[in-house]
Order: structure tokens, then sequence, then C-alpha cells
């Protein structure tokens, strides 16, 4: 277990509740080329102490809807002109496309804005690199929209792992949401959310071996798809992948296109010598947490699976307002705010970020390579654009 990144995801529970100023937020979306994610425009509205200064959006009927929806003061068409005349403290980059991911990054890091940021966070690894330096330039605080990280379901885990209520971890498995996109696009649209758990309980990887496959075939440029969304390139139907972690502690990660799945595959399970956790990958207020103390990992009359409580005890929860999934960004936005005003590193942050990508980088160089892969990758290019 990686008990350094375990023990300060707990400890951020010791946020203070009371902000010590109020904020500024501003949105950037793009509506007809990936919108505003998954709520990331309206998450400011759960908090008394941020006001919403404006929106931007190209789009003209589509800024006009999200002006009413926020309740934003002003619009923009252009996010750069709204930044250099606002100055907002805070700045949500909502559209789920990767090909504006880097220049607006880049455009709020420079206008000294802190950043609450819709997954994935880039589409390969040189816009992730480019993104990480701007941000480490001007000194600004990014979370990325990962929300299992901040999930009570996931707080409750982590708290049980550290209680020892499943002893030593053994491995931890995590397998895609296998719907229409299963492989290359489930990779890295939904998979990083799963590596960003890995890291979260295992720490980095050291390396990557990992097979990826079209119907059977061995991945080749014939394979490369146009994806839902421009999200980089993807490939392959089928993927099977092993991370090492320190202590000898492996991941595994799959996607395989089926005729039949279910939305509880894709989750992660935490397997130790004392017994099991089972977490669903769904937004909090659901995807609730499963303990089985049985080191069979398998239920027993004496060992059955045990539903867990939220941990809900966290400074600011009792305040927030809304449902799903305006809660679980608030959450994320909560440690956030916590993060700026003690300097710290968001649950989430940009390195947290790019390792998500340099995952989803080394699944397809092990395959391009046949060859195990270690981490950090040498060559930053994405492998699919040298096959």
């Amino acid at each position: 277990m990686h008990r350094r990144s375990l023990l300060a995801a707990l400890g951020s529970l010791a946020a203070s509740a009371a902000p010590r100023r109020k904020y500024r937020a501003a949105v950037i979306g793009h509506t007809g080329r990936g919108n505003y994610g998954h709520g990331l425009d309206v998450v400011w509205q759960a908090f008394d102490w941020i006001e919403i200064v404006a929106v931007a959006d190209p789009d003209e009927a589509g800024l006009a809807k999200a002006v009413a929806r926020t309740g934003a003061k002003s619009g923009y068409r252009d996010y750069r002109e709204m930044l250099a005349r606002e100055k907002p403290d805070l700045v949500s980059i909502g559209p789920r496309h990767l090909d504006q991911r880097a220049p607006m990054v880049e455009a709020a890091a420079e206008a000294r804005a802190h950043v609450y940021l819709e997954k994935a966070f880039a589409a390969n690894l040189v816009d992730a690199d480019r993104m990480v330096a701007a941000i480490r330039r001007a000194g600004v605080k990014v979370q990325l929209a990962h929300q299992m990280r901040r999930s009570p379901f996931v707080l409750r885990a982590l708290q049980l792992i550290e209680q020892g209520a499943i002893g030593r971890i053994q491995e931890v498995r995590c397998r895609g949401k296998e719907d229409a996109r299963a492989g290359g696009e489930d990779l890295i649209v939904l998979g990083v959310h799963l590596f960003d758990l890995l890291r979260l309980f295992l720490g980095d990887p050291q390396w990557v071996s990992a097979h990826v496959t079209q119907e059977g075939a061995e991945l080749s440029r014939n394979h490369l798809r146009r994806p839902t969304e421009p999200v980089g390139p993807v490939a392959g139907a089928e993927i099977a992948a092993m991370f090492a972690f320190p202590g000898g502690v492996h991941g595994y990660f799959a996607s395989k296109a089926a005729d039949t799945t279910h939305p509880l595959r894709f989750a992660t399970q935490i397997l130790g010598t004392k017994g099991a956790i089972f977490l669903p990958n769904d937004i909090y207020p659901a995807g609730p947490a499963w303990l089985l103390r049985s080191p069979a990992w398998f239920p027993l009359d004496s060992a059955p699976w045990e539903k867990l409580e939220p941990l809900t005890d966290i400074p600011g929860f009792s305040d927030l307002r809304g449902g799903a999934p305006l809660l679980a960004n608030a959450l994320m936005v909560l440690d956030l705010i916590d993060a700026i005003e003690r300097d710290r590193k968001p649950a989430c942050s940009e390195e947290d970020g790019r390792w998500t990508i340099e995952m989803v980088s080394g699944i397809y160089e092990s395959q391009r390579t046949g060859a195990r892969v270690p981490f950090p990758l040498r060559d930053r290019r994405h492998p699919l654009d040298r096959l």
C-alpha cells in the first residue's frame, strides 16, 4: 500500500469548513464542441461564498443559455477576453473535447486563475507536459474532475484500509465501462478514472505490460478509429494491462467489447490478505462501496458482503447544496478551495492528471513494442502515431 498517499488523502479531511474570503468564478464552455462537461458550469452555485461573474462560449445561443443557467453577470464569446477583463479567482474549464484543452488551461494559468478541469486531462503526453509547465510557472492550483477522489464512499474505503480491515493489499482490479466505446475509447474517456484510483491506493506505477487487439488481431494502423468525440487517437476493441506498483503489488485494467455488459463492471476491486472492497465507479451519492471480511475473496455465511456507510464527516459537507452531479463536483471544489488557502496540492492535481495519460500511453506503447514499458515514458509522442 502506498501509505503516504493514503494518509494524505485522509489528512485533507482536516480542512477548514469556512473559507477565508469570498471568491469570483468564471466558466469556459463551448456549445457543440464538448459543451460544459459533466456539470462544471453550475458547480459554483453550490457555494454561497462564490460569485459567478462570467461565462465564455463562442456559440451565441449556447452562451445565452449558459448565462441564464449559471446566473453569471456577463457573457463573452472569447474566453481570453473574459479572463483579461474579469480577472476571476477561479475558472471551470468544461468542454469534454480535448483538442482545445491545452490552450484553455494555459490561458487560465496565465490569468492566475485556479482551475476546476473536466477530465480526461489531455489527448497526449505532449499536451499534458505543456499544461503542467504552464500551471507550475503560474503557481496556480488545478483540480481535475475525477470525482471519485472525494467520494465519501472512497474516503470510507481509504479509512478502512488504513485501519487494516482487508489486511495488506495484494492486488487491485479495474474494468472499463465496456459500452459501445469498449477498448480504446473506453480507455481514454473512462479508464482514466480507474487509473487515478489505482494511484490513490497503490502509488506511482513503475511499469506496464499490455495487450491490445482488434477482434483478436494484433494492433495495426488499420485499427485506428474515429472516436465519438475528439479525445485523441484510439484503437483496439480488447485491452488487458498489468501495472507494477511499489512493494510488488500489481494493478490490472481491462476493457473488451461484448454483447452483454453491466454498469457494475465499471468498478475497482481492492483485494487484501484479509478481505476485499468493491467500489463501483459512480459519482456520489450513487456508487456505494462494499466490504467483504473474507480472505477467500468470496462471500461466506460467516462473512457476507457489507454495504458501507459513506464518510461524510467532511468540513463544509453539510453546507453543500444540490444532488448529483452537483454534489460530487462540489466536494472536489471544496477540496480545491482548501488547497488554495493552505497552499497544498489538491486531491487530483495536474500531476495526478498527467499520470493518467502516462498510463494510457504506456498501454499503447507496450503493445507497439511488444515489451514491458517503464515509467515515465521517454518518448512523449502518442504511441498510436508511431504504429
